[in-house]
């Protein structure tokens, strides 16, 4: 079978990699249907985070059940599953606790595991889900093709907006700021309306995702940054700033704009994989009362919930995909969404 690799700074290759084997009674084999790269794919492409040596990559898939071990109970062969970006049991005290991100027995998508090898990537042929039962979430019979973008967005990007909106307390009126224009973002402006949020302020410079942003939601659209960009939102906000701000992006920049653009007290709910640099004012927060709330998202506990709204047609997240590639190609992938030419890429193996 074939996978991508990842073999250092902008080096991606399409190569051929041994195919998976059941090994430990409850797993399951995956063919992968669809799968995509992540803005968070991009820190190691781009040697922020350093890759010693070559392995698999990719974290998002949905595909069609080939095998399942003797344990599995929940996924037959024959299933179409949506598949979280991470591995869970979804038994353990954490997943109990909502945070199945943490999993005490889990793991990630192409990173070295405990035994110190790697894990199968989800930009492949086919994936290994340790615990299938756990992880994968059936759909209802195979779905229709037009629905394929959509449900691979909740393997990630919707699940991620909608954790930004929940950690911030997005409800019926609140209004929202979200700050970053990427398919993370773009799906929170979504998550925000569909929570009943009565005006939504996306941040964006870019015409075709300041356009998704409207179609998503997004009653307002703001271009400036630092300090014009907080000046305008707030005059945008009666002069004291939103409800609820959500930091899609992970940077120092981004988390400043955010956190000084909420009203006092005011939340921000932050999700941007926090590779550059990003910090925490504590005297800021504390003298206006400005909570910050999030992390990495545990999307496993919202895939049921958002696949309903995906199958009723209340939501079409898949529209942040805008451009789909062969796998073969996923090279140029890669290179599209690090130049800003695509907001996210699906990949066909």
């Amino acid at each position: 079978m074939h996978a991508t690799v990842i073999h250092g700074a902008r080096d991606i290759r399409y190569e051929e990699v041994p195919d998976p084997v059941l090994s430990t009674g409850g797993d399951a084999i995956v063919r992968v249907v669809a799968a995509c790269v992540c803005g968070s794919d991009l820190w190691p492409y781009r040697g922020v985070t350093p890759t010693h040596e070559p392995h698999r990559i990719g974290h998002e898939f949905v595909g069609v059940v080939e095998e399942v071990g003797p344990k599995v109970t929940r996924v037959a062969v024959g299933d179409f599953v949506i598949a979280p970006f991470y591995d869970c049991d979804n038994t353990c005290i954490n997943c109990r606790n909502g945070v199945s991100t943490s999993c005490q027995h889990g793991g990630w998508w192409g990173s070295e595991d405990e035994f110190g090898a790697f894990a199968d990537g989800g930009q492949g042929e086919k994936v290994r889900v340790p615990h299938a039962d756990g992880s994968l979430v059936a759909t209802p019979g195979y779905p229709a093709e037009e629905l394929i973008p959509s449900l691979l967005s909740l393997a990630d990007v919707m699940g991620t907006g909608h954790h930004a909106a929940v950690s911030a307390g997005v409800s019926q009126g609140s209004t929202v700021v979200v700050v970053g224009d990427g398919a993370v973002g773009l799906c929170a402006v979504l998550a925000s309306k569909r929570l009943g949020a009565s005006r939504i302020i996306a941040m964006s410079r870019h015409e075709a995702r300041q356009e998704l942003a409207r179609a998503f939601g997004a009653t307002d659209i703001v271009e400036e940054r630092g300090d014009d960009g907080v000046a305008r939102v707030k005059a945008m906000l009666d002069d004291i700033g939103a409800d609820c701000v959500l930091e899609c992006v992970g940077t120092k920049e981004s988390m400043d704009q955010a956190i000084r653009s909420a009203r006092p007290g005011g939340m921000v709910g932050y999700v941007g994989a926090p590779n550059g640099g990003p910090e925490l004012p504590v005297r800021r927060l504390f003298n206006t009362n400005v909570g910050v709330n999030g992390g990495v998202a545990p999307v496993r506990g919202y895939v049921e919930e958002l696949l309903a709204d995906v199958l009723a047609g209340a939501i079409d997240p898949g529209r942040v995909f805008d451009l789909e590639l062969p796998l073969s190609d996923v090279a140029e992938a890669y290179a599209a969404m690090d130049e800003r030419r695509a907001i996210k890429v699906l990949l066909r193996p």
